[in-house]
């Protein structure tokens, strides 16, 4: 708490001087109603509680910064597929806060993860040992092809250590001279600088030049320019199995076994972006086993957390060799309270006939989509994707349609290619689906492009 003369004493040292000085009386205002002297500095106010704040003068920008264009919504509860808002307006959630809330909306089983791992430590660092993230990270190496797990807390973040581990890996083989990572159009791996390099999209660059270098872009599916791309400065190729913001694009049969065969025989690494499309969401735990390949690094997050802030990067112990004490780190990454939560998503999605009942429940959404597609033939065109990892390409603006059914209660999420996304919790049923092809067939009704 700060008082009296400490508290003028406080003010002093936190004003933030402009052109002016602070006039010589202002030390005779109250401290906790000080915002501003004059055309002079901005002196932070002092409660008597001891919390400081200054007076907002702008009106222009709002006090979250403006990054998103947000929908006129607020929730207050979720259950099971449900959102609902103050006025209990209910919305069937089929955007599950793109691809995030694997288990729905207050699943019991991570609600008393989250409980019990709330009564205990909530962080330490990785200066010693974390058991749930032991755990989370065994049961993933039990569960894929990799042998270890770099946790951080976004996807943004494990496409960082993917592209490190890439670079890290060609260096410890004693090639330092390859650094470059061959990357697909219309792909999406994120915003940091280096992750929007990767990406090359010019609405995600614009503005934030220059850009990293590092990344050499191919089209999406062709593996002859992804082998024409090969230098001898490259060392990996990163892809997505699908890719998801741009559109739900899956790629041809052949195209990532033709990858792998590609990777081995130039000696470069396989990495998967599963950021969006694994842990279950295509009916199998990782959308690259629906074409039998492997990578040597995959990066996922997302659905992993089901509503926490994680990411992991999995890796074979060869692609990870040069990753030794001191190379990579996190201050947050695998922490107590989010590996207790990844934890117990991971042993709901592995339990036996979980991914069958994505994959049977996928298969019946597709099927329903695609009779809609029939029917408004003259505005849809394409139904895409795999298991619960689905999208309906319009002939117009996709933004209409999603808007019709938020109108109806009901929540997707916008892709490019004109697409709408439909990302259901994995716990969907029969009747949930029912509901959700009910609902688009009267958007799509209303909809007129």
């Amino acid at each position: 708490m700060f008082q009296g003369a400490h508290a003028q004493s406080v003010a002093r040292r936190l004003t933030l001087r402009k052109a002016t000085f602070v006039p010589s009386d202002w030390s005779h205002q109250d401290p906790r109603q000080i915002d501003r002297i004059g055309g002079g500095p901005h002196i932070l106010s002092l409660s008597n509680a001891g919390s400081m704040s200054r007076k907002r003068e702008s009106t222009l920008i709002s006090a979250v910064m403006p990054t998103y264009a947000r929908a006129d919504l607020a929730f207050v509860r979720g259950e099971g597929p449900y959102l609902f808002d103050a006025d209990g307006q209910k919305y069937l959630d089929f955007a599950s806060g793109i691809a995030v809330t694997t288990l729905g909306h207050n699943h019991p089983r991570l609600v008393a993860a989250l409980k019990t791992a709330s009564e205990g430590v909530w962080h330490t660092s990785n200066l010693v040992h974390i058991p749930t993230q032991e755990k989370l990270a065994d049961l993933l190496v039990a569960n894929s092809f990799a042998d270890t797990v770099f946790f951080g807390n976004s996807g943004a973040e494990a496409i960082e250590c993917a592209i490190k581990v890439a670079r890290k890996f060609q260096s410890a083989s004693g090639h330092p001279d390859r650094y470059r990572v061959i990357t697909f159009e219309s792909a999406f791996h994120g915003r940091t600088l280096a992750t929007l390099a990767a990406g090359n999209q010019a609405k995600h660059l614009d503005g934030f030049g220059p850009k990293v270098d590092g990344f050499d872009q191919v089209p999406f599916g062709d593996v002859a320019a992804a082998e024409a791309a090969i230098t001898p400065a490259t060392a990996a190729i990163m892809v997505e199995p699908i890719q998801g913001e741009s559109g739900i694009r899956v790629p041809p049969d052949e195209f990532l076994r033709s990858l792998r065969e590609l990777a081995d025989r130039e000696g470069l690494l396989l990495m998967f972006d599963e950021v969006q499309s694994g842990v279950g969401r295509t009916g199998r735990l990782f959308a690259h086993e629906l074409w039998g390949v492997t990578p040597d690094v995959m990066a996922v997050a997302k659905a992993l957390g089901g509503g926490l802030p994680i990411g992991a990067c999995l890796a074979t112990e060869r692609a990870a060799q040069g990753m030794v004490a001191g190379t990579h780190g996190s201050t947050f990454g695998g922490n107590p309270l989010s590996t207790a939560v990844g934890l117990a998503v991971l042993e709901e999605v592995t339990s036996p006939g979980f991914l069958k009942a994505v994959e049977k429940n996928g298969a019946a959404l597709r099927d329903g989509l695609e009779k809609l597609k029939a029917k408004h033939g003259n505005k849809i065109t394409e139904v895409r994707g795999k298991g619960l990892f689905l999208g309906l390409r319009c002939t117009g603006d996709p933004g209409i349609v999603i808007e019709e059914l938020r109108t109806r209660g009901m929540l997707t999420v916008i892709a490019g290619d004109n697409v709408v996304r439909l990302l259901p919790p994995l716990i969907v049923t029969e009747e949930h689906i029912a509901e959700a092809l009910t609902k688009i067939d009267e958007a799509l009704s209303a909809t007129s492009f």
